[in-house]
């Protein structure tokens, strides 16, 4: 199961429906968000909800437990964006 998948899972489990239709849709995954720091805003948008389930939520982004998996990140890089990534960022092509 993708992580975005779990995430969103795990969001809707605690109550928390709409975040987790936002997470399925990829919004808060390390390499599908169009934020730049998306496990920042969902630990903001949690803090920020403030119960108890959703701290006890943001507790476990904090410790990792919905980051992309290897694969995930492997399947970035091989990605058309994730060369283009790497190359903006070392100035070597990819390809």
């Amino acid at each position: 199961m993708h992580t975005k998948d779990i995430l969103s899972a795990a969001l809707v489990e605690v109550g928390l429906p709409v975040m987790g239709r936002k997470a399925a849709q990829g919004y808060y995954h390390d390499f599908l968000s169009p934020l730049d720091f998306p496990e920042l805003d969902l630990i903001g948008d949690l803090t920020e909800i403030g119960t108890p389930p959703a701290l006890a939520m943001r507790a476990r982004v904090m410790d990792g437990e919905f980051d992309a998996s290897i694969a995930e990140s492997e399947a970035w890089v091989a990605s058309p964006d994730g060369q283009e990534t790497i190359s903006r960022l070392t100035g070597v092509s990819q390809k």
